[in-house]
């Protein structure tokens, strides 16, 4: 069985909503995290991501200044992002499968559904620290491998072609925190 250091990590709450930034922060200490950065909107959120260097993002989708899904675009594919490959949460009341798909295109780890519930949040942890997806580098996204399974070769007109983009191994969670 897995368990998750919690203690060892450091997360990132993204909420315009401070009552939902308290739920997840309480949730996380609950589980015992020790920390615990907020920001209140995307832009604020780029800052504390370049300053904190967090272990896992999690993200509400609207938001005043920058989004979610821009947010997420910024700290994957920016040239200064200290670390593009961060799990990424969207925590967000759209659940519509347009949306799901919008945010996993934007390069969104995963996706957890307001309300949510301890199980969930922690279900959603548990998938990005034990099984770290590859990540894929095409001329159009970069972001965790959108594939959730690898049962047999798809063969389609849309598969994907090595050489058109990069594939970079699964990176764990945990990363060393002597930025200086």
């Amino acid at each position: 069985m897995f368990r998750v250091e919690y203690q060892r990590l450091r997360f990132l709450v993204v909420d315009d909503n401070t009552y939902m930034r308290r739920i997840l922060k309480t949730l996380l200490h609950g589980f015992g995290a020790r920390e615990v950065f907020e920001a209140e909107d995307g832009a604020s959120a780029l800052d504390a991501f370049a300053s904190h260097y967090p272990d896992i993002v999690f993200t509400d989708w609207e938001m005043p200044l920058i989004n979610g899904i821009d947010m997420t675009k910024l700290m994957r594919c920016s040239d200064n992002s200290v670390n593009p490959f961060v799990p990424i949460i969207m925590v967000s009341v759209h659940s519509e499968r347009h949306r799901v798909l919008e945010a996993r295109d934007a390069g969104v780890t995963e996706f957890l559904v307001k309300p949510l519930s301890a199980t969930a949040l922690h279900q959603r942890i548990l998938g990005v620290v034990a099984n770290p997806r590859a990540f894929i580098k095409t001329s159009s996204f970069f972001g965790p491998d959108r594939r959730r399974t690898k049962a047999g070769e798809f063969t389609g007109p849309e598969r994907r072609k090595g050489e058109e983009g990069e594939v970079f191994p699964p990176k764990p969670v945990l990363v060393s925190h002597s930025h200086g």
